[in-house]
């Protein structure tokens, strides 16, 4: 039978946390009762992994008790990484260092690891994300790409899957990521049967739809953030790259250099996810048709348009209108 850690910090945690380490739990105990149910043997043992006997976690409302120490497990197949308040290896606590440490020692020696929503910070302290993709809530993604520049942040997906590696989006979206790993694991008809049990959706795979975009504002470029400013006052006008460019007495290509480098887009990405934003509230608070939003927001090409929309959240323009406007719901009853 193969091994499952499910990592227990004892430190530097939150209600996520116990939400993760219960629900990981849950899912991957069900799908070994649903094999013995059909009379097969269960995949994983299931072990609550923390950093020492003594310490547990304890957050003065819930408590969880871990099975194991680190020290106590020589091998393991699988980790998953809950989320937590670890920003970094430096200002981990001790014996969340030592969890660390373990996780790369784990992974060198053939280990697979998940990690949950923050529980990517964790991961990345360990060095193991350098160079590859990697998800987490998208409302960090400004301050894991501070800390983590050489990790490739896509917070528009919900599941990243890289050399034995698996990420995930924010909060609740954890649960489409076990689903994913019971189907990796187990097989196909063990994860239908697990989403029926809980009621997830199976094949779930981006979080854009539910992204809020706040601009990327955590730098000290002052030219760039006039012009972020500029942008996100001006957007539903035609605004000219060049320029703004040159308003700010900045060369075309240097400019391109030193947004790029201080927001992760280029100037016209910026613009499109500013006009994409403010449609998107639009959506959710108005009974405005596509096209009048669209020309509210500064397009002109529905097709331009419709397809930008797709292309930032995930979903159609209609389809986000329909799924996210209370009275296009209760219309539709």
């Amino acid at each position: 039978m193969k091994h499952l850690s499910i990592l227990v910090p004892d430190e530097q945690t939150n209600m996520s946390t116990i939400a993760c380490i219960v629900g990981a739990y849950q899912v991957f105990s069900e799908a070994n009762n649903y094999l013995l149910s059909k009379g097969e043997k269960a995949i994983y043992h299931i072990d609550l992994v923390g950093a020492n006997k003594t310490d547990f976690l304890n957050n003065n409302l819930l408590s969880v008790k871990h099975q194991s120490a680190i020290n106590e497990i020589d091998k393991t197949n699988l980790v998953i990484i809950p989320a937590s308040l670890i920003r970094s290896y430096e200002t981990a606590t001790k014996n969340n260092k030592l969890l660390i440490n373990w996780l790369a020692k784990q992974y060198k020696q053939g280990a697979e690891i998940a990690s949950i929503c923050a529980g990517s910070f964790m991961l990345a302290s360990t060095g193991l994300l350098a160079g590859k993709i990697c998800s987490t809530h998208w409302a960090m993604a400004e301050t894991f790409r501070e800390l983590f520049p050489d990790v490739n942040l896509q917070t528009d997906k919900l599941i990243t899957d890289e050399n034995g590696i698996y990420t995930n989006g924010g909060a609740y979206s954890f649960l489409h990521l076990l689903m994913y790993l019971v189907e990796k694991f187990y097989d196909r008809q063990t994860a239908i049967y697990c989403s029926k049990y809980f009621q997830i959706d199976l094949d779930r795979q981006l979080q854009a739809e539910f992204s809020i975009f706040n601009g990327h504002k955590k730098h000290n470029d002052d030219a760039i953030l006039a012009a972020q400013k500029f942008i996100e006052e001006n957007y539903q006008d035609k605004i000219s790259i060049e320029k703004l460019s040159s308003d700010l007495s900045i060369g075309r290509r240097n400019f391109d250099r030193r947004f790029i480098k201080a927001t992760g887009l280029t100037p016209l990405d910026y613009l499109q996810r500013v006009k994409i934003e403010a449609a998107k509230k639009m959506f959710e608070t108005t009974r405005k048709t596509v096209n009048e939003i669209m020309y509210e927001v500064g397009y002109n090409d529905p097709k331009a348009f419709r397809d930008v929309f797709s292309r930032v959240t995930g979903l159609s323009a209609l389809d986000y209108k329909s799924r996210y406007y209370k009275e296009a719901k209760l219309s539709a009853i």
